[in-house]
C-alpha cells in the first residue's frame, strides 16, 4: 500500500510538469507541443529499448496495439486537449477540472471492477469524493472571481478551456482503467518494459503529427501562422529543452512510477490519487504567477488531500 502510495505521489509531481510547457511556451500552437514533446519521449525510449529487448521481444502483437491506443487517447489526445485548454484559460481553471479525476475514475472503477479489485463500500467512499468535489469548487471559486475581475477576461476563451478540459478528463479516465486492465493481466510483466513500449509506440506518431503540420501550414489551414518557423518555432533552445525535460521525466518516469501504483493498488483506490498531480501542477503555476494562493484555494486543496487520505483508510470489499 505504502510503496505503491509513494510510486502515485511521485507519478503526480512528474505529471505536474506537463501543465508548466503550455504556460511557458503561449506562442506555440498546441498540436506543435504534442508532437514536440512525443517525438522526445519515443526517442528517449529507444535507448531505453536496448536495456529490455528481450522483454520487449515478447510482447505479442495485441500488447503493441493496446500501446498504441493508450497512447493515441492517453497520451496525444488528452495533451492536445489540456495544452488548448491553458492557453485558452490560464493554468488554475484546467487543473482544478483535471481535478475531477479522482472522482470520475473512483466512480467509474469502482462499478466497473468490482469483481477483480473488491468493491469500496459507496458509504464510506462518499465522505472522501465529497471533500474532494469541494476542494475541486473552491479553487474554482477563486479563478472565477480571478476572471471577473480582470480588465483583459475573456469569458469566451475562458470557456473554450473548461470543455476542452473536459475533453482531457474523458481521455484520461479511459487510459489509466485500461493500462490498470493490462497490467493486472501481465502482472509477470515488468511495469519498465511497458512505459517503455508506450514510448516506442508515440515515435511513429509523433513523426505522423510532425507531418501533418507541415501539411497544414503549406496548405493554409489555421492550424499554424504561415510564418511559423517549423519545426523548433521563434524559440528553438527553450522549446527543445523543454521538450526533453518533460518528455522524459513527465512522460517515460511519470508512466513507469504509474504503473508501479497501478500494480500494487486497486484501481478505485489508485484513481483518486491522480489528485496528487492537481496538487503539484497547482503549485507549479502559482510560483510561475509569482503570486501566493488565496486562502479560498489554500482551503480547497487542504479538502483534496484531506479526502485522499480519508480514501486510503478504506480497505475494498
Amino acid at each position: 500500500m505504502w510503496t505503491g502510495l509513494f510510486f502515485a505521489l511521485a507519478a503526480g509531481l512528474l505529471w505536474g510538469l506537463v501543465f508548466v510547457a503550455p504556460l511557458l511556451l503561449p506562442d506555440y500552437p498546441a498540436a506543435l507541443l504534442v508532437v514536440g514533446r512525443y517525438l522526445a519521449f519515443g526517442l528517449i525510449a529507444l535507448p531505453l529499448a536496448l536495456l529490455d529487448w528481450r522483454s520487449l521481444r515478447e510482447l505479442r502483437l495485441a500488447d503493441w496495439l493496446a500501446a498504441a491506443k493508450l497512447s493515441a487517447i492517453g497520451n496525444f489526445l488528452y495533451y492536445l486537449c489540456l495544452a488548448a485548454a491553458i492557453q485558452r484559460a490560464g493554468g488554475p481553471l484546467p487543473t482544478v477540472i483535471i481535478g475531477t479525476l479522482p472522482v470520475v475514475i473512483a466512480l467509474c472503477s469502482n462499478h466497473r471492477n468490482r469483481a477483480r479489485d473488491g468493491h469500496l463500500p459507496w458509504g464510506r467512499l462518499a465522505p472522501s469524493l465529497l471533500l474532494i468535489v469541494l476542494g475541486i469548487a473552491c479553487v474554482n471559486q477563486t479563478e472565477l472571481q480571478r476572471l471577473a475581475n480582470s480588465p483583459n477576461g475573456d469569458l469566451r476563451k475562458y470557456l473554450e478551456g473548461g470543455l476542452l478540459a473536459v475533453g482531457a478528463v474523458a481521455c484520461w479516465t479511459w487510459y489509466p482503467i485500461r493500462n490498470a486492465d493490462w497490467l493486472r493481466e501481465n502482472a509477470d510483466r515488468n511495469p519498465r518494459v511497458w512505459a517503455t513500449a508506450q514510448g516506442l509506440v508515440t515515435l511513429p506518431m509523433a513523426l505522423l503529427g510532425g507531418g501533418l503540420l507541415y501539411a497544414a501550414q503549406g496548405l493554409g489551414l489555421p492550424l499554424l501562422s504561415a510564418d511559423f518557423a517549423l519545426p523548433w518555432g521563434p524559440r528553438p533552445a527553450a522549446f527543445v529543452g523543454l521538450m526533453l525535460a518533460v518528455g522524459l521525466l513527465a512522460s517515460w518516469v511519470g508512466t513507469l512510477c504509474w504503473n508501479e501504483a497501478s500494480q500494487r493498488l486497486p484501481t478505485n483506490l489508485v484513481g483518486q490519487l491522480i489528485v496528487f498531480e492537481t496538487l503539484a501542477a497547482l503549485a507549479y503555476a502559482f510560483v510561475l504567477s509569482g503570486h501566493a494562493p488565496a486562502a479560498l484555494t489554500l482551503f480547497g486543496i487542504a479538502l483534496l488531500i484531506a479526502g485522499v487520505l480519508w480514501a486510503l483508510r478504506i480497505k475494498p470489499q
